[in-house]
């Protein structure tokens, strides 16, 4: 591939272009759905499909302060108990599979049996299997031991999606760290927990950012757990979405500012913790 300064005028005209196609590509449902939560029912429906309306933020209103008669009565609107429900469930799994993961993903990046592959393969398959596969069974256990609609039991099973992921992605960033490094702390007297704690945790801190980026996404966009395993108090954002459909008709605006209100705290997480990336890639540059 050419280097940036032999191109010629076509390939950056070229290369400008697939820029743009991918861009649009990714971009064009989100803008999409964003219009969408500013328009009338009338103005959604409309066909052909209308690019020039009077914007409302009627939608955005009924989602963030509650329907007319929630006003009236002084209500909190349902949907940001569901945005409360989601962080609190999210945000705990991904805190827990951290402390979890990170001593696993540090054990299997140095270990030296023959069964560490199979077990890395293992935690790779909670991946793979279908959430559709397991909901039942885990809907009986937790009706049978109380963890049915409760903060504990929704923590657990967002597990399947947060601790295989973070074990995976860290994994790999603790095998890219030099064993000289551990073997200095453990000249100086540094136990295994203290190494890991200390030294070994701090040098890998960008890559286990982008784990727990990642990890939150995926949990926090999970629908079929909360679907199921959870009721009244702990249901999540995704259900609240799903709220706009009702008997009669679904209620594409509302859905659709549900929508991106449910993606600011994603956004949100992503831009904070890339700074924290950003930091450490840098400090490790210094060092």
């Amino acid at each position: 591939m050419p280097s940036a300064s032999r191109r010629s005028p076509s390939q950056f005209v070229l290369l400008g272009l697939a820029y743009a196609a991918v861009g649009f590509f990714i971009l064009f449902p989100i803008a999409w759905i964003f219009l969408m939560s500013l328009k009338t029912f009338g103005d959604i429906i409309a066909y052909p499909p209308r690019f020039l309306f009077t914007p409302t933020l009627e939608n955005y209103a009924e989602v963030l302060l509650g329907t007319p008669a929630e006003r009236a009565a002084g209500q909190a609107p349902d949907f940001l108990r569901y945005l409360g429900n989601s962080l609190i469930i999210s945000g705990g799994a991904v805190l827990l599979s951290t402390l979890i993961g990170i001593p696993a993903a540090f054990a299997l990046a140095r270990s030296r049996f023959r069964g560490a592959g199979n077990i890395r393969f293992t935690f790779l398959s909670f991946r793979f299997a279908p959430e559709l596969s397991i909901i039942l069974p885990l809907y009986l256990i937790y009706t049978q031991i109380g963890l049915y609609d409760s903060y504990p039991g929704m923590i657990l099973v967002h597990q399947l999606i947060t601790l295989p992921l973070i074990i995976l992605i860290t994994t790999g960033f603790f095998r890219d760290i030099p064993p000289e490094i551990e073997e200095a702390a453990a000249l100086d007297g540094a136990g295994i927990w203290s190494m890991l704690a200390r030294v070994i945790v701090p040098i890998a801190m960008p890559g286990i950012a982008s784990a727990m980026i990642i990890a939150f996404i995926f949990s926090w966009n999970n629908l079929i757990f909360g679907l199921v395993l959870a009721g009244g108090a702990t249901r999540p954002v995704t259900m609240g979405i799903l709220q706009a459909m009702t008997f009669d008709q679904i209620r594409w605006g509302l859905m659709a500012a549900s929508a991106m209100v449910a993606a600011v705290p994603g956004m949100l997480v992503a831009v904070w913790v890339q700074k924290h990336i950003t930091r450490g890639l840098t400090l490790g540059a210094v060092k």
